[in-house]
């Protein structure tokens, strides 16, 4: 039985220009999560992210302090976060119905992180649950699918028994495997989702095709240094 790791991205630079680029403690967790697990013994045999920067920075950084420079990350947009712009945008009007100073926020938001928080969650929670696919924003059910033939084909693509796979990806991917896996309504999945840490690891377990949670939002490589300031949700 092999390990799939799928690891969340450091910290990024929300309310910057660019937000796909990791803050200076982005950098600095992503190189704990990699130096906890060369400290550990454990090496990857294979490493994925999505195309995202932040996600590949996080690899990069991560395999570098694993004393795995060298190591390929294979890019696969499975494992891309979702729009979350596109999802904002779309049902931003209705949060505004209940929150009309929501938009502020939005455009504010490295200013006013709590606020955003609960407006972009509304937001979230619109998407989720809207089955009318009346708008051009794909639903979540896609999303959804989206993970699950990354992950099919990562588990294709073994070429021996009990390897350890990294995947560096984002709270969305990690959350669409959360519920692949658990079968649990996307709301649920999604009380979960704001509770993913900035390099967290989800370890999951396959054999052949079939998958199970073994770990979630584990963040051992930070709570070891015990500073709270180096825990970050986004």
């Amino acid at each position: 039985m092999g390990s799939i790791y799928l690891i969340r991205h450091g910290q990024a630079s929300l309310g910057a220009a660019n937000y796909d680029v990791l803050s200076p403690l982005g950098v600095q967790q992503s190189k704990l999560c990699g130096e906890f697990y060369q400290q550990h013994g454990l090496r990857f045999d294979r490493c994925y992210a999505g195309e995202m920067q932040r996600q590949i920075d996080t690899g990069r950084h991560a395999l570098a302090a694993m004393q795995q420079p060298d190591t390929v990350i294979n890019i696969d947009a499975a494992f891309n976060e979702y729009h979350s712009d596109q999802v904002v945008s779309t049902y931003l009007p209705k949060v505004v119905e209940r929150f009309p100073e929501a938009e502020f926020y939005i455009k504010n938001a490295g200013q006013y992180r709590k606020e955003f928080q609960r407006v972009f969650s509304s937001a979230i929670t619109l998407w989720i649950t809207d089955e009318s696919g009346s708008t051009d924003c794909p639903p979540w059910s896609a999303f959804v699918e989206q993970v699950r033939g990354g992950l099919q084909r990562v588990m294709a693509d073994n070429a021996g028994s009990g390897q350890n796979i990294a995947i560096f990806t984002s709270g969305g991917t990690i959350t669409a495997a959360l519920q692949l896996i658990t079968q649990m309504p996307a709301t649920s999945a999604f009380e979960l989702n704001w509770q993913i840490v900035n390099t967290s690891v989800s370890r999951l377990q396959y054999r052949k095709d079939q998958l199970s949670l073994a770990a979630f939002n584990s963040q051992a490589h930070l709570d070891v240094h015990q500073r709270s300031e180096w825990v970050s949700y986004r």
